[in-house]
């Protein structure tokens, strides 16, 4: 027999993160951004309270729209006082069915704040060793774009923190001196002591790409994530077939809902890996369905935060951890902000980690 959830009512609140430096992307320089976090609660129980976070990305997110706060707000709204299976995968079924695909942080939100209530609003999204046994995530430390010497400050820093894995933001200066940068740390360490990726996020013309691709490989990258802009089918597919490096889709995913569109997708692209961001993708249950996909197929993967704070941080690593994982993950943002959400989630040589002796912040998001 089905159990039920009843939510009397759904709350937001937006809060303004303010990052720590000017964070350059190939679609511009971030200083700040607004997220929301979303709040649920049982007739039963009024102080047990599930979390979630709603976090478009500037220019890249579905969502990045107008009236986006009015839709969050409608949806609570129109949600409030309803009765929602109380299982875990009767909740992703529930958000799946009742929230718009063209909304898909507001559908991580929702996912997150129920899994969260589900387990009794104590920041615990599935059953994880991650935040049950405090089992580490190796990630990758990420090199922001900017000029040369903001760069190499950070790989400086970066390698002196203990990261094996080095992730480079390119395609914001000269290509050759970003080559100059990977020289650098390839100069003083291997592939087997550091692993290098670098994301251009579609930087690269389809005709040019190639020829930088060849230029790349000369430093035993790891991989590099969306070298041209998404939307070029035939011309990526013929990259991943011929590429000197491994190539991993990133936006690329972000905009399709259909199982039969990502799966005509993965198919007819074939890439080494893909990129899994759940606030871009639809959530929790669309990120599994691209994982099923590709595994099918053959398809490595890892998982990537997209600029939320610790709340939507702190689910992604949870979730993530349901997963047997060896390869470093992209779950390092939350150090980004002034004013993030103070949380038990602890950075240690490359690592993250559950540290249940530190607490989350009292007041608005507990």
């Amino acid at each position: 027999m089905t159990e039920y959830f009843h939510i009397p009512k759904f709350n937001y609140l937006p809060h303004h993160l303010r990052f720590r430096f000017d964070a350059g992307t190939s679609r511009g320089v971030l200083k700040s951004k607004t997220t929301f976090f979303l709040s649920a609660h049982e007739a039963e129980n009024p102080k047990v309270k599930g979390w979630g976070e709603a976090a478009p990305l500037p220019k890249l997110s579905v969502d990045d729209i107008p009236d986006f706060e009015i839709q969050l707000s409608n949806l609570c709204a129109k949600f409030s006082g309803n009765d929602i299976p109380k299982s875990e995968q009767g909740i992703l079924n529930w958000v799946s069915d009742n929230i718009p695909a063209e909304l898909p942080s507001i559908r991580f939100a929702f996912e997150v704040a129920l899994l969260d209530l589900f387990w009794g609003g104590r920041k615990k999204i599935f059953e994880n060793a991650f935040f049950d046994n405090e089992k580490s995530i190796p990630i990758n430390g990420l090199i922001w774009m900017g000029d040369r010497d903001f760069m190499l400050q950070q790989i400086d820093k970066k390698i002196a923190e203990g990261y094996d894995c080095i992730k480079m933001k390119i395609g914001a200066i000269d290509f050759d001196q970003e080559c100059e940068l990977l020289e650098y740390i390839r100069n003083s360490f291997s592939q087997e002591k550091i692993t290098l990726r670098v994301d251009a996020n579609g930087a690269f013309s389809a005709e040019e790409a190639m020829k930088k691709l060849e230029k790349l490989a000369q430093f035993d990258l790891h991989s590099i994530e969306q070298p041209i802009r998404q939307g070029q089918s035939k011309a990526m597919a013929e990259l991943c077939k011929q590429t000197p490096l491994p190539i991993a889709l990133d936006e690329e995913l972000i905009n399709l809902s259909e199982y039969a569109e990502k799966k005509k997708l993965l198919e007819q692209i074939m890439p080494q890996y893909i990129i899994l961001k759940p606030t871009l993708l639809g959530g929790i249950k669309a990120s599994k369905e691209w994982i099923d996909l590709a595994e099918e197929l053959g398809i490595g993967w890892w998982m990537t935060s997209a600029l939320e704070s610790n709340i939507g941080l702190n689910a992604i690593a949870q979730f993530t951890s349901t997963y047997h994982i060896s390869m470093p993950q992209g779950l390092g943002t939350g150090q980004l902000y002034h004013n993030n959400i103070d949380s038990p989630l602890r950075i240690d040589n490359g690592f993250i980690f559950y540290d249940h002796n530190k607490n989350w912040s009292e007041g608005m998001c507990y």
